[in-house]
């Protein structure tokens, strides 16, 4: 089975900075937001700060911008970006999201095949019962409110899904608004799982759930044979990673 956290993580590395960034000393000295044509900017000393591809920073979400502004003013000696999740998942909107939807689709659906709660434990018993109650519900939402089914199967070996599934899957993407697939490639990216992300963006489950769902398997080997420091920070960049997908969609409505 292809792992499609790590797969989608390459997609995924302009939002979640996993490439050091350069050590940037903060040179600014005031943040404020403007507002031009129903769209929040951020400024910094007065000029509109811009994306790495040098568009404009700017929301018609004055939530979401406030959210920006704070962390750029909360930035002391250096930029730090590992620390300012809303400043690039609005950037990753701007410039690697909006205008590219179909680029953005086809590398999403890539993993259709290979999403994390298709693919179940046979033994222990414990494992796969909890994988169960704890991934079926949101399969189960899913051919609920979209009509199309994921079929899990036990083991890992590779599943293809039906041709009207990945279809569906498809259909069900492309009608996000740019904003919401904007969190939905950040938390499959995150999660290994496009029915995790779905279910977030749509507010079936919070980005706590998705977490829990998305460790479940790593939880319930921890409680066997307890848990090590990379295992720890690479977890915690998870969590990190989901929530600030959740609070995003929180600030865009």
């Amino acid at each position: 089975m292809t792992d499609t956290r790590e797969s989608l993580r390459v997609t995924a590395d302009h939002v979640k900075g996993r490439e050091p960034p350069p050590r940037i000393r903060r040179v600014y000295k005031t943040v404020s937001v403007g507002e031009e044509g129903g769209q929040h900017r951020l400024l910094l000393d007065g000029k509109s700060a811009r994306t790495p591809l040098k568009l404009i920073l700017e929301t018609p979400h004055r939530p979401l911008m406030d959210a920006v502004a704070a962390e750029w003013d909360a930035q002391v000696e250096h930029i730090q970006p590992d620390r300012m999740p809303m400043t690039r998942l609005l950037a990753t909107m701007l410039d690697r999201v909006a205008g590219h939807t179909d680029i953005v689709v086809a590398e999403l659906l890539k993993h259709v095949h290979a999403d994390l709660l298709c693919y179940r434990a046979g033994h222990p018993p414990a494992l796969a019962q909890r994988q169960r109650a704890a991934w079926q519900p949101v399969l189960d939402w899913i051919k609920a409110a979209h009509g199309f089914e994921l079929v899990p199967v036990e083991g890992v070996m590779p599943h293809a899904q039906a041709p009207d599934t990945v279809a569906a899957m498809e259909a069900a993407i492309r009608a996000l608004g740019t904003g919401h697939l904007t969190a939905f490639q950040a938390t499959a990216a995150a999660s290994g799982s496009l029915a995790l992300a779905l279910a977030l963006v749509h507010g079936r489950i919070t980005a706590a759930q998705v977490f829990a769902a998305a460790t479940l398997d790593e939880a319930f080997q921890i409680e066997t044979w307890g848990d090590d420091p990379l295992a720890r920070e690479r977890r915690d960049g998870l969590e990190r990673d989901i929530a600030a997908a959740g609070a995003f969609l929180g600030l865009i409505g």
